[in-house]
């Protein structure tokens, strides 16, 4: 994909050339609208809102990482999300799926590899890990979402959610530290390597 012709393209108003974009980034913003908001139907609205505006203000990127500038598209989309909502989001114990119905495995941990076992217990440490993301206070969230689930690194994150340096550095190490600290009650669950990480660094 020659990104930087495609976004060209999309700024002289071609669709299909947006819409090939989108494509490639589409997993990566429904993910991380998912792990913000924490409700899969609150996720795909803010995934859809957010390149609804991606699209209308294409014109404004002048260039750097397009995944960042779409990444903070869709945080903002997830900061309106939940100040529409006026309360903290929670999630079911169990996804449901669009018939409303609890999915035992949600579609984004299918893995054919894993044994039902290995599924039950991939998805009981998706259910704790969102838990404790919820628990997060939302600029907590949004920083260990952007940094810790898609990799951005501090810069990229400050350029996400318009917050100096120091603060993104500030926001996630608190965060790290109050997930671990969550996790705790989760102990069973965890990798036998984050285990070994956390008993290293109490």
């Amino acid at each position: 994909m020659n990104e930087i012709a495609l976004i060209h393209d999309a700024q002289q108003g071609d669709l299909d050339a947006f819409n090939r974009l989108a494509l490639a980034y589409q997993d990566a913003l429904y993910n991380t609208a998912l792990r913000v908001l924490g409700d899969s139907e609150q996720a795909a609205d803010a995934t859809q809102e957010a390149f609804l505006s991606a699209f209308r203000n294409i014109n404004s990127f002048r260039g750097g990482s397009f995944k960042a500038w779409l990444l903070r598209t869709v945080t903002n989309a997830c900061y309106d999300e939940l100040r529409r909502q006026k309360r903290r989001p929670t999630t079911p114990l169990e996804p449901a799926g669009d018939d409303d119905e609890e999915m035992e495995s949600p579609r984004w941990l299918a893995d054919s590899s894993m044994t039902p076992e290995q599924r039950a217990e991939a998805d009981e440490l998706e259910h704790a890990i969102q838990h404790c993301l919820n628990a997060l206070p939302l600029d907590f969230r949004a920083v260990v979402v952007l940094t810790d689930v898609q990799g951005m690194d501090y810069g990229e994150a400050a350029a996400a959610i318009r917050a100096p340096l120091g603060t993104i550095k500030s926001r996630l190490a608190r965060a790290r530290l109050r997930l671990r600290e969550c996790l705790q009650e989760f102990w069973e669950l965890l990798p036998a390597a984050f285990r070994l990480k956390t008993e290293a660094h109490p």
